[in-house]
């Protein structure tokens, strides 16, 4: 008798790893499983994981992926985001659901698209991953070729920029490099436990229209 992977139950902020999935079982489990599913997979060389987020998670990576675009509505910057969307390359064996991605500088070559190819198609300039109970495994990343990668743990943001195929620590984003993410998003993210969702985002919005004029004035 063969299990099937809906058999399968998982607890919130427990992970699964599979070996020895090629790629036709990769592309029939997301299949399968739909684009409605809680579960996120992450898929290298044969190996799958397969991961169920807890609530804190969910939390994390919506009010970051909210701060994040109230930073590109300020700036007046159009983007495109994409949330959990699965990105794969069959030629190399990769496939990686970010928590948030964000299209930036590459948004006109992907508006409008149902589905991004990226044979033909850019990854996104910015991926988020909440490392609240896994930690990220960054050769999906690097080798899709995810210019910045973001990893809040819970308590800090880490910023990974990719250098000659490799991330390197980042005090700075390149996508903000005038704004002090890595410093602001954790202390507005805490902020959004208290205060509430709404009365964050007003506050962070009237932070970065203020931050931005002190710039400009410069």
């Amino acid at each position: 008798m063969q299990l099937a992977f809906n058999q399968i139950v998982m607890k919130p902020g427990h992970a699964l790893l599979l070996k020895d999935i090629n790629w036709q079982m990769f592309e029939t489990l997301l299949d399968d499983l739909g684009e409605t599913r809680a579960a996120r997979l992450s898929y290298s060389k044969g190996m799958l994981e397969i991961m169920a987020p807890l609530a804190i998670h969910e939390d994390s990576k919506k009010i970051i992926g909210n701060l994040i675009e109230i930073i590109l509505e300020e700036l007046n910057i159009e983007f495109r985001a994409l949330g959990s969307t699965t990105f794969k390359n069959e030629k190399m064996a990769q496939g990686i659901e970010a928590d948030e991605c964000f299209y930036i500088q590459n948004e006109a070559l992907v508006r409008g698209k149902d589905r991004i190819d990226l044979t033909i198609d850019p990854p996104p300039d910015l991926a988020i991953e909440i490392d609240i109970s896994s930690r990220t495994r960054f050769d999906n990343y690097e080798l899709l070729g995810v210019p910045e990668l973001w990893r809040y743990n819970g308590k800090t943001l880490e910023i990974n920029i990719l250098q000659e195929d490799r991330y390197i620590n980042s005090e700075t984003s390149s996508q903000f490099p005038t704004i002090p993410v890595i410093r602001e998003i954790p202390r507005y993210l805490e902020k959004s436990k208290t205060a509430g969702r709404n009365t964050t985002m007003r506050a962070f919005r009237s932070w970065i229209r203020q931050t931005i004029k002190n710039r400009t004035q410069r």
